[in-house]
């Protein structure tokens, strides 16, 4: 940590360093008491993301955290009710559950992972057609068999 604060208090006096090229990727977490006086090094920001990017907002990217982790707490709090009160409502919010919770963590690994603005298209294209394709699944299994909870009850129970 206070390795990135000397780098980025020699990349403020016109020298550059050897690791990083350009000197916003650059966050201090710690400002010595000499450099306080310079604004440039505690409004510093790590720009990971391209430009165009980069404007979608805080809020929008903060409510989807937030959603994130209700439903995760929701699906903590799914399990012991779909043990105890198996029926048709509780396997439909499973299926709506499972899939949105499967939609957003490939969602991210596709983020992380494909570059390229058609490559991007693509993905998210066969993101929105696999999650379509299993969601429509688990409601058919829901409606014409047993549904989600008692087929897990029945894996359990052999």
């Amino acid at each position: 940590m206070a390795t990135l604060v000397r780098i980025s208090s020699v990349c403020h006096r016109g020298v550059s360093p050897l690791l990083f090229r350009s000197s916003s990727l650059i966050r201090p977490l710690a400002v010595q008491k000499k450099d306080r006086d310079c604004p440039y090094l505690i409004s510093a920001k790590i720009h990971a993301t391209p430009s165009n990017y980069a404007g979608s907002g805080s809020k929008a990217a903060s409510l989807h955290w937030t959603g994130e982790r209700i439903l995760s707490i929701v699906l903590l709090g799914l399990a012991p009710v779909a043990y105890y009160y198996p029926g048709p409502a509780v396997d439909y919010s499973l299926a709506a559950a499972l899939t949105l919770h499967g939609h957003w963590g490939l969602g991210q690994i596709l983020t992380d992972y494909v570059h390229g603005d058609f490559k991007i298209k693509m993905a998210n294209a066969g993101l929105f057609l696999l999650s379509t394709v299993t969601f429509a699944g688990l409601c058919y299994f829901n409606y014409h068999d047993v549904g989600i909870c008692k087929a897990v009850a029945l894996l359990w129970s052999k």
